[in-house]
């Protein structure tokens, strides 16, 4: 079976093409006009997804050596994400189906994190949890078996990805500084490290919260002041990166015990983080597992998997826009 999949929840532009689940091409383009604004425009995103969805089509088809008569199967992000931004990849992947006759289905975005994990690990055994962590969202859900997923716990306010660009905002770096507060973390001498509260919600539900961490960060830059901020920059980053990765070890290792799970995935933007990888590893040994860098951030091959999946259990349905939809079990 060849799959096409479609992303364009946010400000990535991605088309890729799978056989029978295995990566043949996976075009991704990156808008980098955001930077000047310090965050994702949803026109802006709207539009550069117009600009540039067709091109990336005739080159993925290219460099794939096909044609649309060749595809099986359409796979498109219909939820969650930016409602303009989803409209591009819906209508384009419609315009496909109905000018070619190819079955087409709709995916959730999250759904294409967890399945991203099934692109270098096909035999990965079920139950998993799967710990999705990136710039909208941050959540742990326990996989059962595709589409069968239960959330164990996700962010009350600001996401994980998120919370590194507010801070990133802060200390000068430009958006998105996740990886510029990575790197300068490392720089960080062996001074005791500023301790930032974690948040705790509740015994039973393992939900994140990082805008009290975001705050406590801010008042602590603006008593301190910029002097201090310029020589210690490389410890305010391995401090706040060290916080935020507490949070999501210690609802990870909360949801091993509740459930009795012992292999993770840990899937979306923030998975490339080499820090957090290193704690997971030494939380979870061989038993955690990561997608390779340029399959965690946003990307059609993961949504092509999830398409590839449904496609193989009759589980097809059709796109409907959903911006705020969360994951469930009909999805």
């Amino acid at each position: 079976m060849k799959t096409l999949g479609i992303e364009t929840s946010c400000d990535e532009t991605s088309l890729a093409i799978l056989d029978d689940g295995r990566i043949v091409i996976n075009e991704i383009y990156t808008q980098e006009a955001h930077t000047a604004f310090g965050g994702v425009v949803p026109e802006i995103a709207s539009r550069a997804h117009i600009e540039k969805i067709d091109a990336l089509c005739r080159t993925a088809f290219g460099k794939a050596e096909l044609r649309p008569s060749d595809i099986d199967l359409i796979a498109v992000t219909d939820r969650p994400g930016l409602a303009g931004a989803l409209l591009v990849g819906i209508s384009f992947a419609l315009g496909l189906h109905c000018g070619n006759g190819i079955p087409i289905t709709g995916v959730n975005h999250l759904e294409g994190h967890i399945c991203s994990i099934f692109l270098e690990y096909p035999d990965l055994d079920l139950p998993f949890l799967a710990l999705i962590v990136s710039g909208g969202h941050t959540s742990i859900y326990k996989v059962d078996d595709f589409g069968t997923y239960a959330c164990l716990g996700q962010t009350v306010d600001d996401a994980a990805g998120e919370a590194f660009d507010k801070i990133g905002k802060l200390l000068g770096f430009t958006y998105p500084a996740g990886r510029s507060i990575e790197q300068e973390a490392a720089l960080a001498s062996g001074a005791p490290l500023i301790s930032f509260p974690v948040a705790r919600m509740s015994a039973s539900r393992l939900d994140f919260s990082f805008s009290g961490l975001k705050t406590a960060v801010k008042y602590h830059l603006l008593e301190k002041g910029p002097r201090y901020i310029n020589d210690n920059r490389p410890l305010i980053c391995a401090s706040f990166q060290k916080t935020t990765v507490d949070a999501l070890v210690n609802n990870a290792r909360d949801a091993s015990r509740q459930t009795g799970i012992r292999t993770i995935a840990v899937v979306g933007g923030v998975a490339c983080n080499k820090y957090l990888r290193t704690r997971m590893n030494e939380a979870f040994g061989h038993h955690v597992f990561f997608p390779s860098p340029s399959l965690c951030t946003d990307n059609a091959a993961m949504i092509a998997r999830a398409g590839y999946e449904r496609g193989r259990r009759s589980m097809l349905r059709v796109p409907h826009m959903a911006p705020s939809a969360e994951l469930q079990r009909e999805d």
